[in-house]
């Protein structure tokens, strides 16, 4: 079992810890961004810190994994075969996640799972998506937790790694008064 500092040497040597000045999924700014692409590009570190995650949901009467497109759809197989389950992901059709080309319904009980949670707002959507199938959310779960633990799905929740990026409305951002260039590294247009 790696540690949260082993965690983050491992993320810091694959150079997924990026500095500078990032505009989240979410909308909001950054001085830090966890690249997890990055990590995801070696899977056998992927796969070690998969097989650590999935402990925490070993024991939950679960049959499928589901992720984001495009963000968790290694991890979602990865952690799907950690737990031995079906691994499948939703995409964005008109804004709206949905699984097109999977089949998800009544009698699945789904983990979900998201590279990185700030607001959650991703991970949200694909419960919507497996709740909107008929399955049932049994969990949700990310390599990295960025909220500073204020999110809440209303479910057990996990995360391998707690970082505490300060992150700011855009209309309040210190970085954008500096003037230092916005990247937006993310999967999603905002």
């Amino acid at each position: 079992m790696l540690n949260q500092e082993e965690i983050l040497q491992l993320f810091q040597k694959r150079g997924a810890l990026l500095e500078g000045h990032f505009k989240l999924t979410s909308g909001r700014h950054a001085g830090q961004y966890m690249q997890c692409a990055k990590i995801m590009q070696y899977p056998e570190d992927l796969a070690v810190l998969c097989r650590q995650l999935a402990e925490e949901f070993a024991d939950m009467d679960i049959n499928m994994v589901a992720g984001p497109a495009m963000g968790a759809i290694i991890m979602s197989y990865e952690m799907a075969r950690a737990l031995g389950v079906t691994a499948v992901f939703a995409e964005r059709e008109e804004d709206i996640m949905r699984f097109r080309r999977f089949q998800v319904g009544p009698g699945d009980k789904v983990l979900v799972v998201e590279d990185v949670v700030t607001t959650g707002g991703s991970l949200r959507d694909v419960i919507k998506a497996v709740q909107d199938c008929g399955a049932e959310v049994v969990a949700a779960g990310s390599l990295v937790d960025r909220s500073n633990g204020q999110v809440d799905f209303g479910m057990p929740f996990h995360a391998l790694l707690q970082v505490n990026i300060d992150n700011f409305d855009a209309d309040n951002c210190p970085l954008c008064r500096k003037n230092l260039p916005l990247v937006k590294p993310g999967s999603r247009k905002i």
